[in-house]
C-alpha cells in the first residue's frame, strides 16, 4: 500500500503542484486508511471494496470528527481511487458509492485532438540534445500509451528501434511488448545516435535509456514539467500531463477501430473493465456529433 501511495503524493505533487503542507495531510490520510485496511487483512489497493471506504468513513464519522475534516478525508480517498483506476491498480473506483450510496458519474479522461497532438509532438527543437531526447519521449508515450512510470523506468536493453518495439515492466512486475509507431521509432533513433551520447559524454555509464545533462535518470516530475511547457508552447489552452497522452493513445486507437481488448493488452490493465472508460470517451464524442450535426438533435 505505502508504494501506491508513495506515487499518488509524487503525482499530485507533480501535477498540481500541492504544497508540502497539503501533502502530509493527504499522506497522513492514507496512513490512517491503510492502517484501517490492514486490521481488516487487506493490503493490496487492488483488493480494496466502496465498503472498505464506507466503513472507514462510518467509523471517523463515530469518532466525532468535524465534517469538515470527513469531507477532507473523503476528497483524499476519492482522488487516490481515482489516480488507482487510471494507473489500472483497480478496475472499479472504490468510493464510486460514497455519495449516500448514489453513484458518481465517472470521470472522462482528458483528450488532445490529433492536431492538438501533431502539435505537441512539434514543440520541441531538434537542434539540441534536450529536445531531441524530450520529442522521443512526447512520441514514445504517444505511440505506445506507457504510464509515466513506465517511460521515466526504461532502459535501453528494453527498446529496438529497428524492429519497432518497446518492452516496458508495468504493474506487478509484468512485462508486456508494445509496437512502435514510425514517427516514434525515428525520434527515439535520433535520440540514441546523437542525443544520449552528447548527453552521456563524460559521466558514467547508466542503463537508463532517458537521461539529462548530468547523466541521471529523468524523474517524472521532471517530465511533467516538460510536457506542460510544450503544452503551452504548442498553444493547447487545456491542463496536459502525460496521463493526456497516455489517454489519447487510447482514445485514438479506439476511434480508429482497434478492439478494446488489444487496447487493454498495450495499456497493460489487469482488467477491461478498465478501458471501458475509453468507450465512454468515445459516445461522448458521438453524442457531441450527434447534437451538432442532426437536425432533429
Amino acid at each position: 500500500m505505502k508504494d501506491a501511495v508513495d506515487a499518488f503524493l509524487a503525482d499530485l505533487a507533480a501535477e498540481r503542484g500541492l504544497s508540502p503542507h497539503t501533502l502530509a495531510a493527504y499522506r497522513s490520510d492514507l496512513t490512517q486508511f491503510a492502517a484501517a485496511l490492514a486490521g481488516r487483512g487487506i493490503r493490496r489497493p487492488a483488493d480494496i471494496s466502496p465498503d472498505d471506504a464506507i466503513r472507514f468513513l462510518a467509523a471517523l464519522r463515530g469518532q466525532g470528527l468535524a465534517s469538515a475534516t470527513l469531507t477532507r478525508k473523503a476528497t483524499v480517498l476519492r482522488l487516490f481511487a481515482g489516480f488507482l483506476c487510471r494507473e489500472g491498480v483497480c478496475a472499479r473506483d472504490f468510493t464510486a458509492t460514497l455519495d449516500m450510496g448514489r453513484p458518481r458519474a465517472p470521470r472522462l479522461p482528458t483528450t488532445l485532438s490529433i492536431a492538438e497532438m501533431q502539435r505537441l509532438m512539434a514543440a520541441p527543437s531538434m537542434a539540441t540534445p534536450e529536445g531531441r531526447r524530450d520529442r522521443a519521449m512526447l512520441e514514445m508515450m504517444y505511440s505506445s500509451g506507457l504510464r509515466v512510470s513506465e517511460l521515466v523506468a526504461l532502459q535501453t536493453a528494453q527498446v529496438d528501434p529497428r524492429a519497432r518495439l518497446v518492452r516496458p515492466i508495468g504493474k506487478g512486475n509484468k512485462e508486456r511488448q508494445i509496437p512502435l509507431g514510425e514517427a516514434a521509432r525515428a525520434a527515439l533513433a535520433a535520440y540514441l545516435e546523437t542525443a544520449r551520447p552528447a548527453l552521456m559524454r563524460g559521466k558514467p555509464a547508466s542503463p537508463a535509456l532517458f537521461v539529462t545533462d548530468h547523466g541521471g535518470p529523468l524523474t517524472r516530475q521532471h517530465f511533467f514539467l516538460l510536457v506542460r511547457t510544450y503544452a503551452q508552447e504548442a498553444r493547447i489552452a487545456r491542463n496536459v500531463t502525460p496521463h493526456t497522452l497516455r489517454h489519447s493513445f487510447a482514445t485514438h486507437l479506439l476511434e480508429g477501430g482497434a478492439d478494446l481488448r488489444a487496447i487493454q493488452e498495450m495499456l497493460g490493465h489487469a482488467s477491461v473493465e478498465t478501458t471501458q472508460r475509453y468507450t465512454r470517451v468515445e459516445l461522448a464524442r458521438l453524442r457531441a456529433v450527434y447534437d451538432k450535426t442532426h437536425p432533429r438533435a
